[in-house]
């Protein structure tokens, strides 16, 4: 029998534990292929702090390191400097990076640290109960706003991608979706080009990809993937913000 799809050796044989559904396992399954194809699993090294990434640890076939709950940058970049061959990666949520680790995303790529920084948005903390991140939409309801994020109270979403686009250090800045095959396909393409970013030895890198949390969302996988296209990708518009030439 002809083998047609199997299992990348980015990943390990360990199933998910994610909840039905939710599109880590497609973007675990996208850095592992990168991983694979650019043959450098063996040489790789993940950081995964508290959060939905918690175990990834048990998923990607290449050393990983835990980290205390947003401080993955911090522990990323001492791994790179005291290993510069190595390739360096953080796997980030939202609650994470956008919240109790914003300073620290926000330094390391003002000193542009040559790691890359998978940024998954999916508008709530996924793993502690539901509560409104800083990437919560306007009315979306969570279990620490019943009503709605209001506006008065607690300001705009914050739009990482955005931001760091603003940051000189970060060369490479990307949002992409993984709510249907052809946005699957474009997001793996700008996690290609940000690990061939820190492979050229260029700078920091970081992609914002959006994300479903069906459970948290109370909605269906199917209507969670309507959701995002409809009332995530206007706010969090996709595209790219920055690449350096040596990667068009």
């Amino acid at each position: 029998m002809t083998v047609v799809f199997q299992r990348t050796k980015g990943l390990t044989d360990k199933q998910f534990h994610y909840c039905p559904g939710c599109t880590h396992g497609v973007i675990h399954r996208l850095v592992g292929e990168v991983l694979e194809e650019l043959n450098i699993v063996g040489k790789s090294i993940g950081v995964a702090p508290v959060g939905c990434s918690v175990l990834a640890y048990d998923y990607f076939n290449c050393d990983m390191h835990e980290a205390a709950h947003g401080r993955a940058p911090a522990v990323a970049t001492g791994i790179k400097r005291t290993r510069p061959d190595n390739v360096v990666f953080t796997y980030q949520g939202d609650g994470d990076l956008a919240s109790i680790g914003t300073a620290e995303i926000v330094h390391a790529a003002h000193r542009s640290e040559k790691f890359t920084t998978i940024f998954v948005n999916n508008a709530i903390y996924g793993m502690t109960g539901g509560q409104m991140a800083p990437t919560t939409l306007i009315g979306q309801k969570s279990t620490t706003s019943p009503e709605g994020r209001d506006l008065i109270t607690t300001g705009m979403p914050l739009r990482v991608a955005e931001m760091m686009a603003t940051i000189e250090g970060a060369v490479f800045v990307e949002r992409v979706s993984v709510h249907n095959v052809p946005h699957i396909r474009k997001a793996k393409k700008a996690i290609k080009k940000a690990f061939e970013v820190q492979l050229a030895g260029i700078g920091f890198g970081i992609v914002e990809i959006l994300s479903t949390c069906p459970t948290n969302w109370g909605m269906t996988p199917v209507d969670s993937l309507k959701w995002l296209e409809q009332n995530m990708i206007p706010y969090y518009p996709l595209g790219n913000f920055r690449t350096p030439e040596e990667v068009r």
